[in-house]
């Protein structure tokens, strides 16, 4: 059946006849330099080490503990503390999926939905962020662990553009989704490379799809570089070596700060070229726990390390969240708490990742504040947002803690219970 012939009520006028295919925690600014902030953490660390306190163990994941040695107030880089970050990215943990919400003052892109049962999720999660209203819907392709949960998404939430690839597929799931944009009237927009589109204070480029991939749905997948000042993100959803060698012909500069890997972290994606192209610090996995095809497979965690590019992993660390100010990077985790700090700005990083699944954290000028199985480790406190006024305390990704006003919000890194000690109580929506 031709995608773009069929009569659905909807209007797809904005395509051209491009295939057919047939049948089947948030940043603060500094009041210091960012050099003597880091060297301030550095001393606090030394002085606790002097005073016998030693820093928390690796669980058996390899990830860093989140699990604070003591209690102490410190002030964040910026975008945390004042719930302003100017680029917002969630990776959400729909399982084996990928789900991403991006938000720049109070404008919101979604990239996929997860699978069929993971709608409710993200539909919960997006509510939790404020959301009334995306700007942008992005379905990568039509495999249903991207697009499941888009029906219901569109249906919920008022939705400007429907950004899908130009092909087809003969599903359910498929058509659910073309279901939805029919009942909301909506149009579908073709994916368009070199296209740039305007969210909030931020802008998106799109880099794939290049060409006419039949059906192979992966490598039909919409790829996009996210851009906020010097930071950038690049995400192409399942696409593989072939479609990431096309990207790299089309012409347009995919350095970036973090790159969602393809495809889940599978061997058939994430190639040695189009990775060395986008030279990111940050590698985000989108996989689910125990998956059945053992994503990520051990060929693309072993090109992260070779290049020393820090890993968040969903399976692993739950939601995974970026705040942005342009320049750096905060890093929060939905099963942790644990936030980290990364300079932006360069293409190059000159952190290491210890083992594979380590979290690192540190700038690009080298100054490490956790590495991995070498050298001096030094764990990150849990952050919490604190509202003085009602004595509640908050994880940063909280919803509510972006409505805390200026006068009754603190940042606190440091022990939980003291906290409680101190009389405040947890958010019951977060529940940190």
């Amino acid at each position: 059946m031709n995608f773009f012939n069929r009569q659905r009520g909807m209007v797809f006028h904005e395509y051209d006849i491009y295939a057919k295919i047939t049948g089947n925690n948030r940043k603060v600014r500094l009041t210091m330099k960012r050099r003597n902030f880091l060297k301030l953490l550095l001393s606090i660390a030394l002085i606790l080490a002097v005073n016998g306190c030693g820093g928390s163990a690796l669980p058996d994941s390899g990830h860093a503990s989140a699990q604070p040695e003591q209690a102490g107030a410190v002030t964040l880089p910026s975008a945390l503390s004042s719930g302003e970050a100017g680029l917002t990215v969630h990776f959400i943990d729909v399982g084996q999926g990928d789900s991403i919400l991006a938000e720049s003052d109070g404008h919101f892109m979604l990239v996929d939905a997860g699978e069929n049962d993971q709608a409710d999720t993200v539909v919960s999660y997006l509510k939790g962020q404020g959301v009334e209203a995306l700007d942008y819907v992005i379905g990568t392709h039509p495999h249903s662990d991207h697009i499941g949960g888009l029906d219901k998404v569109i249906d919920t939430f008022d939705v400007g553009k429907v950004i899908l690839p130009p092909v087809e597929h003969t599903t359910k799931t498929f058509e659910d989704v073309l279901d939805a944009v029919a009942g909301k009237g909506l149009k579908l927009t073709k994916p368009r490379v070199g296209d740039t589109y305007t969210l909030g204070n931020a802008s998106f480029t799109i880099i794939a799809p290049n060409g006419d991939y039949g059906n192979d749905l992966n490598n039909w997948s919409v790829g996009i570089r996210l851009d906020y000042g010097d930071n950038r993100f690049v995400m192409c959803g399942d696409a593989e070596a072939l479609a990431e060698a096309d990207i790299l012909e089309n012409g347009i500069d995919i350095s970036a700060d973090v790159l969602k890997a393809g495809h889940h972290g599978s061997s058939t994606s994430t190639s040695e070229a189009f990775l060395d192209r986008v030279s990111p610090s940050v590698a985000v996995i989108q996989c689910g726990k125990d998956n059945s095809y053992g994503h990520p497979h051990k060929e693309t965690l072993e090109k992260f390390k070779e290049r020393g590019i820090q890993i968040y992993r969903n399976d692993l660390d739950g939601t995974v969240v970026a705040y942005c100010d342009g320049t750096d990077i905060v890093w929060g985790t939905g099963k942790t708490g644990q936030t980290g700090f990364s300079e932006g700005g360069s293409r190059q990083s000159d952190r290491t990742s210890g083992d594979i699944n380590q979290q690192t954290v540190g700038n690009s000028g080298g100054e490490t504040l956790m590495s991995g199985t070498t050298g001096t480790t030094i764990a990150p406190q849990t952050a919490y947002i604190l509202n003085t006024n009602t004595k509640k305390f908050h994880l940063p990704t909280c919803s509510s803690a972006k409505k805390i006003k200026g006068e009754n919000r603190e940042t606190w890194e440091g022990d939980r219970e003291e906290l409680i000690g101190q009389g405040y109580s947890p958010c019951g929506q977060c529940k940190p």
